[in-house]
């Protein structure tokens, strides 16, 4: 039985700064309802790890996917599916534009594209003067959504009744005019791999749509169905997912960021249609010294460079829009001093004119948010193979506790909005996001966080429900200091 006088964190917590005064409101409604969840967690069948039908390759391949710009559908709240009548609006536009800007130094050897008007027009604004082709993918339309299409929700509603209530509630399963269209639309995405990959191009930019853009994020690294409308895909977001080749089979895949929006992913409101109050963000603290092969063997743990101290500045006036409510630290030196700058910037909201009153923070160390030294240095995808099963074990069962912590932070105030911030290594931060999506040790090479990143995870139904990942190593706020979505060697000498 979970305790609520004093709120257990897994591993220890110490607290940096004190707590606020006062009668503390009751939380055992919330923290019993967490504490189902876990149990139904451990005993539910976790997901099997599919072996995405993707053809071998014979060198590293990045590919770029954006969502189209808002369309006249999306402002009028219609179910557009692949219908081809809506078409940017201005502010659809406006976003083409920005992602263009955000995709202005980075190289495409080719560009494929929905045939739709919505998807088509926004890749013609990304392409700009780019010589190289762009190639109309049937395949990369939209979800087929039949009846469906054209009608506004509320109407959507009233006309199918269940039907829309499965739609809503449980998509993997829904049919309609005897199609299951997420499965169609899984089976298309895979096909869609085969002749993207197909193409001898080392850099590609995808640009479609919402559903098609998550059922292809998905089938990469393996995640079925039922993962619909948990990996959000935003108006212009842009995900990126790398293929390396191996010696024999699939090439291994990852997830390098998802859904990097033009506006700052970290603004209150809705979560894929959803009104969201309760938030988790995992911040990847800066830029250590070992980038200047500077060690310190005996400390078990690095200071920030100065690029890290830049880093983690820009991460707290990006959280300066939020209002967190705690920041849980690791004890290393370089998250100490990222949590500070974030919790000093909160704390002087009043003073830099985003609040009319002073912040309170309240800060903790949390033991399990700690890596050995030998994981200190970020895990690049493939070298999770590398490692032997017992560190693995190891930092699958503390991060486990991590995020169990992280879940009873955000039930531990009866506030209606609560955000709760998590700073730390990236390597431990990879392994709560597979916690997140209830996933096993499989997807640990899945996914890829740099350093100054940040993670989004939004709780449109509460804590004790399926959270939705807004977005996964946004490092747009970092600006020139941040690293570029497609890489050449040569610019990454030069960086």
């Amino acid at each position: 039985m979970l305790s609520v006088a004093s709120p257990p964190v897994a591993g220890g917590s110490l607290h940096i700064n004190r707590k606020r005064s006062g009668p503390q409101p009751p939380v055992w409604a919330s923290l019993q309802e967490i504490e189902r969840l876990r149990i139904d967690k451990d005993v539910r069948q976790k997901p099997r790890r599919m072996v995405p039908e993707i053809p071998a390759i014979r060198v590293a391949k990045r590919v770029v996917l954006v969502r189209h710009g808002q369309s006249t559908w999306n402002e009028e709240g219609r179910i557009q599916g692949s219908s081809d009548f809506a078409v940017l609006t201005p502010k659809g536009e406006s976003q083409a534009e920005t992602s263009r800007q955000m995709l202005l130094g980075d190289s495409f050897d080719v560009c494929f594209t929905s045939p739709l008007a919505r998807s088509k027009r926004t890749a013609e604004i990304i392409w700009g003067s780019r010589m190289e082709e762009m190639i109309p993918e049937h395949d990369l339309r939209e979800i087929d959504l039949y009846s469906f299409q054209g009608l506004l929700k509320h109407e959507g509603k009233a006309k199918f009744g269940d039907a829309y209530r499965q739609w809503q509630i449980n998509a993997a399963n829904f049919t309609i005019d005897g199609h299951y269209p997420v499965r169609e639309l899984w089976d298309r995405a895979k096909s869609c791999w085969n002749k993207i990959l197909a193409h001898e191009g080392n850099s590609v930019l995808v640009v479609a749509h919402n559903a098609v853009n998550q059922a292809l994020v998905a089938a990469a690294i393996g995640l079925g169905t039922e993962y619909f409308r948990i990996l959000l895909q935003s108006n212009c977001g842009v995900s990126v997912v790398d293929f390396n080749p191996q010696p024999r089979g699939n090439p291994h895949v990852s997830l390098n960021r998802l859904n990097q929006t033009p506006n700052p992913p970290i603004a209150a409101g809705g979560s894929g249609g959803r009104k969201t109050s309760k938030r988790i963000v995992l911040v990847c603290h800066g830029a250590t010294q070992s980038n200047n092969e500077v060690t310190f063997p005996n400390m078990g743990y690095e200071p920030m460079n100065m690029l890290g101290v830049i880093q983690s500045q820009k991460t707290a006036e990006l959280l300066l829009d939020m209002k967190i409510a705690c920041i849980l630290t690791s004890s290393q030196i370089a998250s100490v001093d990222t949590a500070v700058a974030i919790s000093e910037v909160q704390e002087a909201a009043d003073c830099l004119g985003a609040d009319c009153i002073p912040r309170y923070v309240e800060m903790k160390k949390l033991q399990d948010l700690e890596v050995e030294p030998t994981l200190q240095q970020p895990c690049t995808p493939d070298s999770w193979d590398s490692l032997n099963k017992a560190t693995v074990t190891k930092l699958w069962n503390q991060s486990k506790k991590a995020w169990g912590a992280l879940l009873e932070e955000l039930c531990a105030d009866s506030e209606p909005e609560r955000n709760v911030v998590a700073v730390g290594n990236s390597t431990l931060h990879v392994a709560l996001i597979c916690h997140c999506l209830n996933l096993t040790t499989e997807w640990l090479g899945a996914f890829h966080l740099d350093s100054g990143s940040i993670t989004v995870i939004d709780f449109p139904d509460g804590p004790a429900r399926q959270a939705v990942i807004r977005c996964i190593n946004y490092t747009a706020h970092l600006g020139r200091w941040s690293i570029p979505i497609t890489r050449s060697m040569a610019s990454d000498e030069e960086f």
